[in-house]
């Protein structure tokens, strides 16, 4: 017990005394700010693909983007994401003379494999709605890309809302890669914390910590948004 509190004596020395903390608060902002930014890519991203995955393949263009968008998924979830950051940002940006800050290759390469992933999610969100939805939406004369966008996706979200918080817990701890081009997250405060202060018992179980805290949060939320969602359909 005795060498534990000195752990931890060492540990809020380097924390508190040494600026330890600013670089956890970084790290924080970095890994939350990743993920945010990243899930709004995905979701964008997705509903595209997902969209172009149940149109109707009569014409060429169609089947030529739906086999775009089917490579697209295999790659990005065939692919670990770590090495989807280091080949982004270390082989193909140079190789395209695109130089740009390692935290934003960060929000650009998860943001891109999130797609990949609410894709598939989007797509059985859109397929568990009722058919009968779009075909009254076309009975009162929208268009498909109308009827898809203010009628059934609308409806879809609220059938995935649970996946897509599930989408977003996994991104707040596949974030824990970023330090492998540089980028400063939860990891890299608390390494640091551990290297100077000659141990790393505590800060990794502090940083085990606040990632347990932001998972609960996320899932707290998500279910208030559910109970929101039910609500709003009772009334309605």
């Amino acid at each position: 017990m005795g060498n534990f509190s000195r752990k931890l004596e060492r540990f809020w020395e380097i924390f508190y005394e040494y600026d330890g903390y600013q670089r956890v608060l970084t790290g924080l902002k970095n890994t939350v700010y990743i993920a945010v930014v990243g899930l709004a890519i995905g979701i964008v991203i997705g509903t595209i693909i997902a969209i172009i995955e149940v149109f109707p393949k009569y014409k060429r263009l169609p089947r030529i983007l739906n086999g775009f968008c089917r490579f697209y998924v295999a790659l990005f979830r065939g692919t670990p994401v770590v090495v989807q950051l280091l080949v982004a940002y270390y082989v193909v940006l140079p190789l395209l003379g695109i130089n740009l800050p390692a935290l934003n290759v960060c929000v650009l390469v998860f943001g891109l494999n999130s797609g990949a992933y609410v894709s598939e999610i989007m797509r059985s969100g859109i397929l568990s709605v009722d058919p009968g939805q779009m075909e009254a939406a076309r009975a009162l004369g929208l268009s498909y890309r109308v009827s898809m966008m203010k009628v059934v996706v609308p409806q879809a979200v609220k059938n995935i809302l649970p996946t897509l918080g599930n989408e977003f817990i996994a991104l707040i701890k596949e974030t824990s890669v970023v330090s492998f081009v540089g980028a400063a997250d939860l990891y890299v405060a608390f390494n640091y914390i551990g290297t100077n202060s000659y141990e790393f018992m505590v800060p990794y179980l502090a940083m085990a910590l606040i990632y347990i805290v932001l998972v609960m949060a996320i899932a707290f939320l998500v279910k208030i948004m559910e109970r929101s969602l039910r609500k709003s359909d009772r009334r309605n």
